[in-house]
């Protein structure tokens, strides 16, 4: 990855105003393909309703006499209709109801996503507006607009802040198009997207350190009155606790 990734930087009219510094340890790090498997499988997975069922021997009506004497005729032995052998019978080992949910550790997630936006950045396939706070009510319309003058085609993920929840409305009309707050970011909208367009505000990944670095654990050492990293905490461990 470069040392130094910057993309297109938008006024939310669509004027280009210039380009923004990524930061790397959020875009600039090497993409961990096989976490990003296990991450995007599990989410596919608990997107799974589960609810396929289908009925045994015992559950399928009728069958509860013998079909006919079990010695003399020269037939095969049966012991009733119903058995899955039988047309109209029950099925054998057939799905039953399930939670194909998977639990995934939240570093995990974190790395997956991260990993994503590398490789989208690496492709610069990311473009930021700056704010979308001169949009004062939601229309289809501004956000068509800026789509064209911003010259993005095909599918597109849009990430934006809780309080721009007017350009989140104005988006979600679009075809091909997932707008979503910062909170719902994942690495499957990610990698399906062609294009990926922030806000600003949603580039640190609602952290202001990257976690993972020593400035973050610095940051958390102090908001707990521990001892700094290097001494006792390592950077390493500062994830540990829920943020």
């Amino acid at each position: 990855m470069a040392d130094q990734l910057t993309a297109e930087l938008y006024a939310a009219d669509g004027t280009r105003s210039g380009e923004v510094d990524l930061n790397p340890d959020i875009f600039g790090i090497e993409p961990n393909e096989a976490v990003m498997h296990q991450v995007i499988t599990a989410q596919l997975a608990a997107a799974r309703a589960g609810t396929h069922s289908t009925k045994t021997r015992s559950e399928v009506r009728g069958g509860g006499r013998k079909p006919w004497a079990q010695k003399g005729l020269g037939r095969a032995r049966h012991g009733s209709i119903r058995a899955p052998q039988w047309a109209g019978g029950g099925v054998a080992h057939g799905p039953k109801p399930r939670d194909y949910s998977q639990r995934t550790p939240k570093k995990m997630k974190r790395l997956a996503l991260r990993s994503a936006l590398s490789a989208r950045a690496a492709d610069g396939q990311i473009k930021v507006v700056e704010d979308f706070g001169a949009w004062s009510e939601p229309k289809t319309k501004n956000a068509t607009e800026l789509l064209t003058a911003m010259g993005v085609t095909g599918k597109v993920l849009l990430l934006a802040e809780d309080h721009e929840r007017l350009a989140i409305k104005s988006f979600r009309n679009i075809e091909g198009v997932i707008a979503s707050n910062l909170g719902q970011a994942n690495t499957y909208d990610v990698l399906w997207a062609e294009t990926i367009i922030m806000s600003k505000g949603t580039l640190d990944l609602g952290q202001n350190v990257p976690r993972g670095t020593e400035e973050h654990a610095e940051q958390r050492a102090a908001s707990r009155e521990l001892p700094a990293a290097g001494s006792e905490l390592e950077a390493g461990d500062s994830e540990g606790g829920a943020e």
